[in-house]
């Protein structure tokens, strides 16, 4: 068996990024290890569920061992940096925040963990995080150079395929099915265009497991959100498969995890 090594910008990230595929890992018997670079300080909380006093750092800390053992997570890991907030605000400007690390000693940090578990894939997001936040394209750059250092042989760059869900809202706008809640903005800062995307992992066996592990996150992902919604069906057809770039894509010596997990989609 394998081991696969998730790396997130925040708490809760990594319930809406590869949840599904994690998940899967780990029910086919592969190590599933998750690594935060921070504990999600800036995030806005649900009104009313922190507790009097309660530090959403520590909260949403507590939060992430909950989703790690509804997705089968073995070990996690926070590299100890402070959240950049969203791109533009002064937050960004603080000299501890991720996006402000250096990328090299951010990396060392990681390849640390990773040269522990000698991960057959890692997970990290595209070249533009996902969504443009500065701590998720910090996550691609520290990630890509931390699987250098460790010699990690496949880096699955997770995004969101923005035809995929074009398609789908268009669909239930003709099928004039009531979408709920608001969707997300599906313009050229949101995932990547199908051609650009290489691989993907159908997890919609484990949506079961993605939803509980939204749920955990429960100071930042409400019962109203957008996702949690949806009907079970609707979910796993939307958020059940996940899209990753992969490049170079591995040859015929492919780990079996990653044989195991992803498909090519061209």
């Amino acid at each position: 068996m394998g081991t696969i090594v998730s790396f997130q910008a925040h708490p809760d990230d990594e319930s809406i990024t590869t949840a599904a595929t994690v998940a899967k890992a780990a029910a086919a018997g592969h190590r599933v290890v998750t690594v935060f670079a921070t504990r999600g300080e800036l995030g806005q909380p649900v009104p009313g569920v922190l507790a009097d006093g309660e530090q959403l750092s520590l909260r949403r800390s507590a939060e992430v061992y909950e989703s790690a053992a509804a997705l089968g997570s073995k070990r996690v890991e926070f590299l100890g940096y402070v959240d950049s907030g969203m791109m533009g605000e002064p937050t960004t400007d603080a000299p501890y925040c991720f996006w402000q690390a250096d990328v090299e000693h951010a990396a060392r940090r990681l390849a640390l963990i990773l040269e522990e578990e000698q991960p057959d894939v890692l997970t990290v997001y595209d070249d533009n995080g996902g969504y443009g936040h500065p701590d998720h394209i910090q996550v691609h750059r520290v990630g890509m150079r931390a699987a250098e250092l460790a010699g990690v042989p496949v880096v699955a760059q997770h995004t969101f395929n923005r035809d995929y869900f074009q398609r789908l809202l268009a669909q239930a706008a003709e099928n004039r099915e009531p979408v709920e809640g608001t969707p997300p903005d599906l313009g050229e800062e949101f995932g990547k265009p199908e051609a650009e995307i290489t691989h993907s992992v159908d997890g919609t066996e484990f949506a079961a497991a993605k939803r509980a592990s939204m749920l955990a996150h429960a100071s930042q992902i409400g019962p109203d959100h957008f996702m949690l919604t949806l009907p079970d069906e609707a979910f796993a057809v939307g958020f059940g498969i996940e899209w990753y770039v992969i490049d170079p894509i591995p040859g015929p010596d492919a780990p079996q995890l990653f044989n195991d997990l992803f498909a090519p989609i061209h």
